[in-house]
């Protein structure tokens, strides 16, 4: 199974990586995980492990995947088990005219996925991540207006 999205960033690519990079405030600003921290390492690198909760159903649970690959700016990919469920997640980064094009990609295997197809995990997964995605936007789009406004306040000042 998988699970495809995207969404436009009218912020620039350095903006966008630092929210979703700065995992120990996602909090701050993320609707769809939560109690997000590093549990190894202190940044967004190849084999840190990051744990949040989600609640793709109606009891929350903790994930804590391993990023296996992560080009700043550019891409991150973790990897995860849970119940049964071996999970893999890449996010791209790619500057276009408009701003930064996030692209999500998560695919799913294993022997309890057809159980959760049933129960309807796919479509809930999918909600998911559009939310996430849309949070980014929203959070690296507010820091950059807050940042762009600050410097035109100072402009006006001298």
């Amino acid at each position: 199974m998988i699970i495809h999205a995207e969404v436009l960033v009218e912020a620039p690519l350095e903006t966008v990586w630092e929210v979703f990079s700065e995992i120990e405030y996602w909090a701050d600003w993320n609707p769809v995980c939560r109690e997000c921290r590093f549990e190894t390492g202190n940044a967004m690198t190849a084999g840190a492990c990051i744990s949040f909760e989600l609640n793709p159903l109606i009891l929350p649970m903790r994930i804590a995947p391993k990023v296996t690959h992560c080009e700043t700016g550019r891409s991150v990919t973790w990897v995860g088990q849970k119940w049964g469920i071996h999970a893999e997640h890449t996010f791209n980064f790619k500057t276009v005219d408009d701003g930064v094009k996030i692209e999500s990609i998560e695919s799913f295997s294993g022997f309890m996925l057809l159980p959760a197809r049933l129960i309807g995990i796919p479509k809930r997964l999918h909600r998911l991540t559009s939310r996430l995605l849309d949070a980014i936007k929203m959070a690296a789009e507010n820091r950059y207006n807050s940042i762009t406004k600050k410097k035109e306040t100072n402009e006006r000042r001298f």
